[in-house]
C-alpha cells in the first residue's frame, strides 16, 4: 500500500470518528435532557414526541424517526438498518479503490454520519431527532448526522462538477 493511500485511510477514519462522536455525544445529550425534564424512562420516549426548548422558528423537539428522510420507506422495518449498513460499506470500499485524497474527509463526514443514524436504529429502533424548523413552512425534524450528510454530499457533487478541485 501507497503512502498516499494510508493517508486517505487514517483521514477517512478520523474524519469517520469524529463526526460519529460529535452526533452521538449530542443525541444523547437529547434523550438523558428529555428524560430528565419530563421524568420518563427512554421506552417511552420511542412513542412520543416531546418539546425541549420551544422558539417562534425553531424547536428543540425529540423524536425517533423509522424512515429515512420525511419517515420513507419505515415499511421496511428492521430490514432498513441492514440496507443501509451494506450501501455505506460499499461507499467505503468504494473510496478506498477510488485512492483520491480530495474524497476523504467528504466521505469520511458521511460515512460517519450515515453509521451514526444507523446505529440508532440498532440501539433505538429508529434515529434520534430533534431540530423541527418551522418558521414559514413546517419542515421535517432532523440531527447533526443528517445535516453533516447534506454538506458531505455538497461537497462531493462540488467536486465532481468541477473536477480541477480534485487533483
Amino acid at each position: 500500500m501507497r503512502n498516499s493511500s494510508y493517508k486517505l485511510i487514517i483521514t477517512l477514519i478520523l474524519s469517520m470518528s469524529v463526526i460519529f462522536l460529535a452526533d452521538q455525544a449530542i443525541k444523547e445529550f437529547f434523550l438523558s435532557k428529555a428524560m430528565e425534564m419530563y421524568s420518563v424512562p427512554e421506552a417511552f420516549l420511542y412513542t412520543h414526541a416531546v418539546d425541549l426548548y420551544e422558539t417562534a422558528y425553531v424547536n428543540m423537539r425529540l423524536v425517533f424517526n423509522y424512515g429515512v428522510a420525511f419517515s420513507m420507506f419505515s415499511f421496511l422495518e428492521s430490514s432498513l438498518k441492514w440496507i443501509q449498513f451494506l450501501l455505506i460499506s460499499g461507499a467505503f470500499v468504494y473510496i478506498i479503490r477510488l485512492n483520491k485524497m480530495c474524497y476523504a474527509l467528504p466521505s469520511g463526514i458521511l460515512i460517519g454520519a450515515g453509521l451514526s443514524n444507523i446505529y440508532d436504529r440498532f440501539i433505538h429502533g429508529g434515529v434520534v431527532d430533534y431540530v423541527y424548523w418551522h418558521y414559514g413552512f413546517s419542515f421535517a425534524i432532523f440531527n447533526f448526522a443528517d445535516v453533516m450528510i447534506d454538506l458531505a454530499v455538497a461537497w462531493i457533487l462540488l467536486l465532481n462538477l468541477k473536477p480541477r478541485l480534485c487533483k
